[in-house]
């Protein structure tokens, strides 16, 4: 089924805006996200080229979500596309300062832009990307800003015993952006969780 013009626009607005926040976090170079953590980790173990390993985590953990009831959809796709691209970009114009002062500033800047381009393209109700799905596969029991929590913080800790390296900005990512996906969700006045009738949700 064909989002309508809104929940479109959410959703491409809200992938370009989380692509700016995931280019902010590895310009920042303190650490990636616990979901990246773990494809790394992967990577490094298995020998296999970075992108099939994220496309197969990313496939496994779609699935697992659905059979919690988190149906893929058009943005499971476009968010892996869109968010990939607008981080090739953005980190082409953007260099890893020299200075430790400048680098921290860039990951406290990464931190609100993540959260609204998560909360966005969530409200969308077009799908979720793999981490996100993961994570709101356990809402409920686990409100989804501990759950993400969760997802993030399994994955750093299998990437780190797999070998790759787990940073200040990694365990940001674990304690905050959960928390902080949640306050834009609410502030924003958007549901990230994922309907099951988005046409009724349209005519309201």
């Amino acid at each position: 089924m064909i989002p309508s013009p809104r929940r479109t626009a959410m959703l491409l607005v809200g992938c370009l805006v989380l692509g700016t926040g995931v280019a902010l976090l590895l310009a920042a170079d303190l650490g990636s996200d616990g979901y990246s953590t773990f494809v790394n980790g992967l990577t490094i173990t298995t020998g296999v080229d970075f992108w099939v390993v994220n496309l197969v985590v990313g496939v496994v953990l779609v699935a697992l979500a659905a059979l919690r009831r988190v149906r893929p959809g058009v943005g499971t796709v476009v968010q892996v596309v869109l968010v990939g691209v607008t981080v090739s970009v953005v980190l082409d114009l953007l260099a890893t300062p020299d200075s430790l002062a400048w680098r921290v500033a860039l990951l406290a800047a990464a931190f609100p832009v993540l959260a609204v381009g998560i909360a966005v393209y969530l409200g969308s109700h077009t799908g979720a990307g793999p981490a996100e799905a993961a994570a709101l596969a356990w809402d409920p029991p686990v409100p989804f800003r501990w759950s993400y929590s969760l997802v993030q913080g399994g994955g750093a800790f299998g990437g780190w015993l797999l070998g790759a390296t787990v940073g200040v900005g990694t365990v940001a990512v674990i304690l905050l952006l959960g928390p902080a996906v949640d306050l834009a969700a609410r502030m924003l006045r958007v549901d990230v969780h994922q309907v099951t009738d988005p046409v009724s949700e349209d005519a309201a």
